[in-house]
C-alpha cells in the first residue's frame, strides 16, 4: 500500500531535494504531495488525507510552530515530523511540545534518515490512536465514552455562549432493557446497544456528536440546533428503532423502543450541567407518558 506524504514547505527547491529522497527509498511506500503555504498545507492537513505530514519551521510570516497548535486544536491527529534549519534544542522541544513526532535538521536529512522517521512517527502515530481511541470511545459501541462526551459537552456549550449559537441535547434510554437482560441474557443485551448505537448514529450529521451516556442511556448532542430541531431528532430516533426489530441471529428478532428528552441552550439552560438536566427531565417526562415517545423540556 502507497501511503500519501504531504511536505508544507514555502521554498520549491526545498520540495524538490524532498522529492529525490523519496525516490532513493528502500522501499516504494510512499507518494509526496507539497502545499507550500500555511494556508493551503492547514487545509490539506485538516482534510484528513496523508498518512504523515513533513513541516517546515519557516513559511513566510508564520512558522510551522503556529501551523501545529492550529491543526491539533481543530482535531487533526496526522503524525508531523518538523523540519529546520535550525540546531538549536529549544526549536526541538517546542516542537514536540506542539504535536510533531519527530524533528528533523534540513542539513542533516539523508534518504534513509528521512525514511527512518517517517517509519516511526506512522508507528508511533498508529499507537497514539489506539490509545486514544481507548480513552475516548466506549469499547462495546464504538461511541463517545461518558469522559469524552462531558469534555467536548463543556467546549460546545462555551464556545455557543460565546458566538451566540444555539446548542441541542437529545437524552435517549432504551425502554425495560433490564427485561431483555433478564429474558435473553447479557450478550443479547450487547447486540442491542450495539445496534441502537448505530441506528443514533445513523440519524445524526456528521458535525454532531452521539455517546454513551451510561448502562442503557445515550447522548447526541446537535451542533448549532434550537429546541425544535432538537425535537425533531428525538422523534425520529423513537422511530428509527420502533419500525424495524433488533435482529439477534437467525431465529430472534426483538422489538426495541427507546424513549427521549430534548432540551436546548440557551433557551433552557446556560451551562453544560443545567443542559443535561433539562434534557433528563424532558427524558423522564417521556417515561411518564408511556415510553417509546419524545419530549421537549420547554414543553413540560
Amino acid at each position: 500500500m502507497v501511503r500519501r506524504i504531504l511536505l508544507i514547505d514555502d521554498d520549491r527547491l526545498q520540495f524538490r531535494i524532498t522529492q529525490a529522497h523519496f525516490e532513493q527509498f528502500a522501499a516504494k511506500a510512499y507518494e509526496l504531495d507539497w502545499a507550500p503555504t500555511y494556508e493551503d498545507g492547514l487545509q490539506r492537513l485538516l482534510s484528513g488525507g496523508y498518512a504523515a505530514c513533513l513541516l517546515d519551521y519557516q513559511l513566510g510570516e508564520r512558522d510551522g510552530l503556529q501551523l501545529i497548535r492550529e491543526a491539533v486544536g481543530r482535531g487533526c491527529r496526522t503524525p508531523i515530523v518538523f523540519l529546520t534549519a535550525e540546531t538549536a534544542h529549544r526549536v526541538d522541544v517546542e516542537a514536540m511540545n506542539a504535536g510533531a513526532l519527530d524533528y528533523l535538521v534540513k542539513g542533516e536529512i539523508t534518504p534513509r534518515m528521512i525514511e527512518r522517521s517517517l517509519r516511526y512517527a506512522l508507528k508511533l502515530g498508529e499507537t497514539l490512536e489506539a490509545l486514544h481511541q481507548l480513552a475516548t470511545r466506549d469499547e462495546l459501541t464504538g461511541l463517545l465514552n461518558r469522559r469524552e462526551f462531558d469534555r467536548i459537552l463543556a467546549e460546545e456549550c462555551e464556545r455557543a455562549l460565546r458566538f451566540g449559537h444555539s446548542l441541542g441535547l437529545v437524552m435517549v434510554d432504551i425502554d425495560h432493557f433490564k427485561a431483555i437482560n433478564d429474558t435473553h441474557g447479557h450478550p443479547l443485551g450487547d447486540v442491542v446497544l450495539r445496534e441502537v448505537a448505530r441506528r443514533l448514529a445513523a440519524e445524526v450529521r456528521t458535525v454532531d456528536r452521539v455517546a454513551r451516556f451510561g448502562g442503557e442511556e445515550f447522548a447526541v448532542l446537535l451542533m448549532q440546533s434550537g429546541a425544535p430541531a432538537a425535537l425533531d431528532v428525538a422523534r425520529r430516533v423513537c422511530g428509527a428503532l420502533e419500525q424495524t426489530p433488533v435482529k439477534a441471529g437467525d431465529a430472534l428478532a426483538l422489538t426495541v423502543t427507546v424513549s427521549a428528552g430534548a432540551s436546548a441552550l440557551p433557551q433552557d439552560a446556560q451551562v453544560d450541567a443545567a443542559l443535561v438536566a433539562a434534557a433528563d427531565k424532558a427524558l423522564y417526562a417521556a417515561k411518564q407518558g408511556g415510553r417509546n415517545r419524545a419530549a421537549l423540556f420547554s414543553e413540560q
